[in-house]
């Protein structure tokens, strides 16, 4: 199946992948993806997880998970968070990396495929609480190009970690450049 993501996304697609790629050393980390802005964005990074040969997953709240859909989910690499009455979602998604040897999750910072001028923080403190470093991964459609940065760990200075992280995007536009 390999050879037919890499089939579509090089030479029917044309994209390219750069930057970081060793992540057999890395088997835990947050994956952020920017700019989302369009459906588009998950079909390529499905097939970039193929081509790259690399397990990622991404969350869902558990009811998502229930029959018919929830095989689905789980085949994509989805996998289910139920949230306890006394934790927050930060805490909740922080502790999915304890259970497991390998666990890379991907989420989109800005939260929504619109236009948004702040980033939500949630994956910064999911990064933080689980000890894990966050890879910045591009969906380039200007230039038809996944980026990825070194995996990055978090300090203790939030302001200038985002403007760090915010820096690896620039230039970078969306399927919707106008979202960008």
């Amino acid at each position: 199946m390999r050879w037919l993501s890499k089939f579509i996304y090089y030479k029917l697609l044309g994209w390219k992948v750069t930057g970081f790629r060793n992540f057999d050393s890395v088997p835990k980390a947050v994956i952020i993806a920017v700019p989302h802005t369009s459906w588009h964005d998950f079909y390529i990074g499905v097939l970039l997880r193929s081509v790259i040969g690399i397990k990622a997953n991404f969350i869902g709240k558990k009811s998502l998970f229930k029959f018919p859909y929830g095989w689905i989910f789980r085949v994509f690499g989805g996998v289910p968070v139920e949230r306890r009455s006394n934790e927050n979602q930060v805490q909740a998604i922080a502790r999915l990396f304890d259970d497991r040897d390998v666990f890379r999750i991907a989420l989109a910072p800005e939260g929504t495929r619109k236009k948004v001028e702040k980033w939500r923080t949630g994956f910064y403190y999911i990064a933080k609480e689980a000890s894990v470093p966050i890879i910045m991964f591009s969906l380039d459609f200007g230039k038809k190009e996944n980026k990825f940065s070194e995996p990055f760990f978090p300090t203790d200075n939030p302001e200038a970690d985002f403007r760090y992280m915010k820096s690896f995007f620039k230039g970078v536009v969306g399927k919707v450049p106008e979202l960008s």
